[in-house]
């Protein structure tokens, strides 16, 4: 994918450039049998949506594609791209590529990474640490309580709580996070004008409000039983590690896990009764090599290394009302600034954006008098707005 040091143009979302990119865009995430490798082989190869489809026919069978797909792409209907193009438009909406600062690295190493993402909420949220809780969708009481309460714990020790909208052990993990005003995100297997199911279109209204929702299906996709493991890799891949809390043996739950682990996470497990079918497939995780987990902790232990600028002790006190409030980024930039002035790179490393994303975020904070330079070009946090020129 494009680096740092290329041209901005390659570094834009869709929504910032032109509305004939965007709408690209959106015509190539439309067109059928067209697989993500292939497109991002030749985003890679051209550097923009518009430029893919300009290559032509023949261009895209130099990459391997072929025609029949470039003609499905001819035969996107415009009036579903215009349709497309408005919901973008809407106030907290739009398409993220993988050409925008905000695409999440951690995202962008998997396999099959998603080219794009729509999205609805605060886009800020994707590159925050996260950590997946997935589970049954007929959990026990238990299970569900259990869900709600570590997604809660989570959050206010400065996770983001990723899930996938369904029934069960999702929803209540993304309630847990709304409980203690958290920060929590829903990978959906539709579009993103639809709710499935539907018994959580509240839910989604509030997680919309509060967090974030994305998707790499279209507006106006209905749920099909194949889009469910290509949601599971996108909320796995997003994800430090994956929580499974009731799942029985042949749980979609497991699916997500092995994902994980074939994506390099760390998968975690909740043990309950030898008596409850649904605790089984979490049994089975913790032989095949997942952490047994009784508490947080139990998972800070694991992933407190690579998350430790953003990692809040119990107990600590939230930001005060009358504080002005910081977006997702950055909070999450002003976390890694820590109490000690940092080099660019390493921050780069510890909040995993690119370069540019970071020095307009750092351009922001300093013009907010949250952060300041330091001896030897490093970046150094200031005791908060105003506070410009204290030592």
């Amino acid at each position: 994918m494009p680096g740092a040091g290329q041209t901005q143009t390659q570094s834009l979302s869709p929504e910032d450039r032109s509305p004939e990119e965007l709408r690209a865009w959106l015509r190539l995430v439309r067109t059928p049998r067209l697989g993500g490798k292939p497109l991002l082989a030749m985003i890679e190869r051209w550097g923009s949506a518009q430029a893919v489809i300009d290559a032509g026919a023949s261009g895209w069978q130099a990459c391997g594609v072929p025609r029949e797909t470039w003609n499905a792409q001819c035969a996107v209907d415009d009036a579903r791209i215009e349709q497309d193009l408005a919901w973008c438009r809407q106030p907290q909406c739009g398409l993220l590529s993988v050409l925008d600062p905000r695409y999440p690295a951690r995202l962008r190493q998997i396999a099959q990474a998603p080219p794009a993402l729509f999205w609805r909420g605060d886009p800020d949220l994707l590159c925050l640490p996260q950590l997946a809780v997935v589970g049954s969708r007929n959990a026990t009481p238990q299970g569900l309580e259990i869900a709600r309460g570590f997604a809660a714990e989570l959050c206010r020790r400065g996770l983001v709580v990723t899930s996938g909208l369904a029934l069960g052990v999702d929803g209540a993990a993304h309630r847990g996070a709304l409980d203690v005003q958290g920060l929590t995100l829903a990978v959906c297997a539709t579009g993103l004008d639809r709710v499935y199911p539907a018994a959580h279109r509240a839910l989604a209204r509030d997680i919309g409000q509060h967090g974030l929702l994305v998707s790499e299906f279209a507006p106006g996709t209905p749920p099909r039983p194949e889009h469910f493991p290509r949601r599971n890799r996108i909320l796995s891949g997003l994800s430090l590690g994956v929580l499974v809390v009731e799942a029985a043996r042949e749980s979609g739950s497991l699916i997500t896990a092995r994902l994980a682990g074939e994506q390099g996470r760390e998968v975690f497990a909740v043990p309950g009764s030898i008596h409850n079918v649904m605790a089984r497939g979490c049994h089975r995780l913790i032989r095949q090599g997942a952490k047994l987990v009784e508490q947080v902790d139990d998972i800070l232990e694991e992933i407190g290394d690579q998350v430790g600028a953003w990692l809040r002790t119990p107990g600590a006190p939230s930001p005060s009302p009358s504080d002005p409030p910081v977006s997702g980024l950055h909070q999450a930039v002003l976390d890694a600034l820590g109490d000690q002035p940092r080099a660019v790179d390493e921050l780069v490393e510890r909040v995993g954006i690119s370069v540019e994303a970071l020095n307009t975020a750092l351009l922001e904070l300093e013009l907010e008098g949250r952060v300041g330079g330091a001896s030897g070009g490093r970046v150094m946090r200031l005791a908060g707005p105003g506070a410009r020129g204290k030592p």
